[in-house]
């Protein structure tokens, strides 16, 4: 599912070059439509994962994708400016809430010491999403002219249709809590529910479980780190992942479809880098010198792919996506530990949500400097502070597993 919604929500990347020159809109206009999702996701994640609550995983996150593929299929028929706006905002009301829907799901099924594995497992959706949907989408641009449409109508439409039918199949599969799981014994059942409510219990007896208001999360100040970290990942992210393609093609003398199989090389890499460093990460129990480390990577990337030609660009681009891609899961095992389960759903939702305003800012600075200079090196020098400052922040997080001093506390 998570490769799905990757797909639907970057390819816009990919299609920018026809897109722009069919319907006519300039780099910064494309850069703020690309983020218009990010403010629709913003506003409407946190009411949706407290529908969550109500409803179940298994309803939800079928509604989610159903109606997040539907508007997916919409792009294919953008005819202005406004229209791809409006588009692009609806997509995000149409996903909010799905991945703080199941970074809330782990932690109703897993107990702490495994979540580093299934989180950097199912974000390797993204990576994974990033790697077919350069081949898959370059493919689909090279249909240009079939039956009359152009190459970025037929992937907007294919890829959407393929996000509603794999919604439909995705509910026989889904089950809303342990107790549901067929494919479970009784005594795995019990043992799995135990540890996970143990571990709570852990949690409670660490804090004044008293009283836990939903509305003082946001005047919490490790919510407010949460919240800053993860939108300079996001920013980081959405940056590289809008703007790769525009790069790569820079190098000249390439197909769509080569450009696409290019685009794939860093994502490639970083979802190895992403596998690896979550295993290790769970294996020492310390994720907060992972996360500097994944940070200050992405930092050296960005800042050596402005100093070196196309080629040696891409190979910087690598390093940098490696080190992005990997900060997010291990990132998010931190506030995992850190929650209490009562308002766990509602906290993640408002750190993703607030956080993913990363995604609107930087494809909308991109494209104003894009139009401004006529390149994207400002930008790219840019992520590259931005990567330090996180990575000086990761400093004061609570929370980062059993060896950190700071687990538990405030």
């Amino acid at each position: 599912m998570f490769v799905a919604n990757y797909i639907d929500r970057v390819n816009i990347g990919f299609a920018q070059d026809q897109l722009r020159a069919d319907v006519g809109i300039s780099a910064s206009a494309f850069g703020l439509g690309a983020g218009l999702f990010f403010v629709a996701y913003a506003i409407f994640e946190v009411p949706s994962n407290m529908l969550l609550e109500r409803f179940g995983a298994k309803i939800w996150l079928t509604r989610i994708m159903v109606t997040w593929g539907l508007v997916a299929t919409g792009m294919a028929f953008v005819t202005s400016v406004e229209m791809f706006y409006v588009l692009r905002f609806l997509l995000g009301v149409a996903e909010a809430g799905f991945f703080p829907a199941v970074i809330y799901y782990f932690t109703r099924w897993l107990p702490d010491a495994d979540r580093g594995r299934a989180t950097a497992i199912f974000l390797m959706g993204s990576g994974t999403a990033s790697v077919i949907a350069g081949p898959l989408s370059g493919a689909l641009l090279e249909m240009h002219g079939i039956w009359g449409h152009s190459g970025w109508q037929w992937m907007f439409f294919i890829e959407g249709i393929a996000s509603v039918v794999l919604g439909v199949v995705a509910y026989r599969f889904l089950d809303n809590k342990v107790e549901d799981a067929t494919w479970l014994t009784d005594a795995e059942k019990n043992g799995l529910a135990r540890m996970v409510e143990d571990e709570q219990r852990a949690r409670d007896a660490r804090r004044d479980t008293s009283r836990i208001s939903r509305w003082k999360l946001f005047t919490d100040p490790q919510m407010l780190l949460f919240c800053w970290i993860y939108f300079a990942i996001s920013l980081a992210l959405y940056a590289v992942t809008f703007w790769l393609p525009s790069i790569v093609d820079d190098i000249g003398g390439l197909s769509e479809f080569e450009v696409g199989l290019l685009v794939a090389v860093p994502w490639l890499c970083a979802l190895v880098a992403v596998y690896l460093t979550g295993r290790a990460s769970d294996r020492t129990g310390r994720r907060r010198p992972f996360l500097v480390g994944a940070l200050l990577a992405g930092a050296v990337g960005t800042t050596l792919a402005t100093l070196v030609s196309p080629w040696w660009g891409l190979a910087a681009l690598c390093v940098a996506a490696m080190g992005f891609k990997t900060s997010s899961p291990v990132f998010w095992t931190i506030p995992q530990s850190y929650l209490d389960a009562r308002v766990a759903a509602p906290a993640i939702a408002l750190v993703n949500s607030l956080g993913n305003l990363g995604g609107f800012v930087s494809p909308t600075a991109f494209g104003i400097l894009e139009d401004a200079t006529g390149s994207t090196e400002g930008g790219l020098i840019g992520l590259s502070v931005v990567g330090v400052l996180c990575a000086l922040s990761v400093r004061f997080l609570h929370g980062g597993g059993p060896n950190d001093p700071l687990r538990g506390g405030r």
